[in-house]
């Protein structure tokens, strides 16, 4: 079932068992599937072993909102699918570390909740790319989503070395995902106004 409509927000409980705050805004006038969105992100960050206590902020916007906020903060000209804004300084805990050793926690206590900051999705432009890719558009709103939270966490790809690490663990992230859920069938499946190809 598609979210709510554009501008509704979708957020995630932060003070039920200790789950992180995860608020998924759709400003793009696209149908996108929110509430799944805000499942994959909250199991990147516990797969990535984020503080619960955690905050993330997804927004879907239009093309010339994101064309906007490209050439503002990046310099760049056009629309892009994907930005990243991190907001508190927060890593993983290092490989190896025991599971209960969350990034962001000091000892018992988990203090305030962190903001991690804001992940800027383009709806068209995923589909766009999908298309040109061959997969669901929901697939690519997950790819998407997944790696503005690795850069939200400091992960980055402009060397080679990086850009293999990054990308293994966008991956395995996605491969877990797609195991705990199961098949879901695309929006654009569902509906061929959505934007997808048929086949």
């Amino acid at each position: 079932m598609a979210g709510q409509g554009p501008g509704d927000p979708v957020s995630g409980p932060s003070d039920l068992a200790g789950r992180m705050s995860i608020e998924i805004r759709n400003e793009s006038g696209v149908s996108v599937d929110e509430p799944a969105l805000a499942a994959l992100a909250r199991h990147v960050l516990d797969e990535m072993r984020i503080h619960p206590l955690a905050e993330l902020s997804v927004l879907l916007v239009d093309s010339p909102t994101i064309a906007d906020l490209h050439q503002r903060w990046m310099g760049e000209e056009g629309p892009t699918d994907v930005l990243a804004f991190p907001m508190d300084e927060l890593r993983p805990p290092p490989p190896g570390s025991d599971r209960a050793d969350r990034a962001g926690s000091v000892g018992v206590d988990p203090g305030p909740a962190t903001v991690l900051g804001d992940v800027v999705l383009c709806p068209e432009v995923a589909t766009e790319q999908a298309r040109e890719a061959h997969r669901p558009v929901t697939h690519e709103l997950e790819m998407l989503c997944t790696h503005g939270i690795l850069h939200l966490l400091g992960f980055d790809h402009a060397e080679p070395r990086e850009h293999a690490t990054m990308f293994g663990l966008q991956d395995q992230l996605l491969d877990s995902w797609r195991a705990e859920r199961g098949p879901v069938r695309d929006a654009a499946e569902r509906d061929p106004e959505a934007g997808g190809e048929s086949g």
